[in-house]
């Protein structure tokens, strides 16, 4: 639906097919009404329909006609975000200082972060977080883990994977809309903050640094699945491509 309608001609229209869309043994029923026509949302849910989802410029309803159990597809219930640690060889991290959100005047010094945008691989968005917070290049290495909560922003669950970078320039140019300061810091000092010693997350982040310097840990990278583009599948790659020694040739 996209030209303007009278709404008792569209209410006529809808009852009609509604009809016939019974009759034909049709279930789930989508209506996706352009903001333009916004003047149609009020008799399309006296009719019965409720709201699935909403976009910038449109609102999905939807109506599901059998006495049954719905089986229409819930919206999207996940956000994703990365967060991006950046090491030196010199064992420094590059971290910074947010002026907005919970650790606002906190002092506390963490890593980029950022939310994954429509359609971004993850490993693009951590190269862009840290690019747009700090103005340092970096080269995306592996995903090392991930946390999942639930009930977060909007309500919505959130996916959170932890990337490490190589970092392929120094200068740092930070982003002063949201991040009051950036630097290369030494990893012994960003592990003693206390924060890092009382937040699950921050101790577990410098966990993974730590085996990370000392090469004891393997994380997943990006595989393409064909000709070598997207979609990717993120494997430990190092440890997949290790001789088996368990097993022994027989004659």
């Amino acid at each position: 639906m996209e030209d303007p309608m009278d709404s008792k001609v569209f209410l006529g229209a809808l009852r009609a097919s509604m009809s016939q869309w019974k009759h034909e043994g049709k279930k789930g029923v989508w209506i996706k009404l352009p903001i333009g026509l916004a003047n149609l949302v009020e008799i399309v849910v006296k009719e019965g329909f409720w709201y699935h989802h909403a976009e910038p410029n449109y609102l999905m309803l939807v109506y599901w006609i059998p006495e049954t159990i719905s089986t229409i597809p819930a919206n999207a219930t996940h956000r994703v975000g990365v967060g991006a640690i950046v090491l030196t060889e010199n064992r420094e991290m590059l971290v910074v200082q947010e002026n907005s959100g919970r650790f606002q005047g906190t002092g506390i010094w963490k890593i980029p972060t950022g939310v994954v945008d429509e359609g971004e691989d993850i490993f693009a968005a951590a190269v862009r977080e840290v690019k747009e917070e700090t103005g340092i290049d970096t080269e995306f290495t592996e995903v090392v883990g991930f946390r999942h909560t639930h009930k977060a922003f909007f309500q919505k669950s959130d996916l959170f994977f932890l990337c490490f970078l190589r970092p392929l320039s120094f200068k740092i140019q930070k982003q002063d809309l949201e991040i009051e300061a950036a630097q290369w810091m030494p990893f012994a000092e960003f592990a003693a903050q206390p924060f890092a010693q009382s937040s699950s997350l921050f101790k577990n982040i410098v966990n993974l640094c730590a085996a990370k310097l000392d090469k004891n840990y393997a994380g997943f990278c990006p595989v393409p699945s064909k000709d070598n583009k997207g979609p990717y599948i993120y494997m430990n790659t190092r440890d997949l491509h290790q001789p088996d020694h368990t097993t022994t040739n027989r004659l």
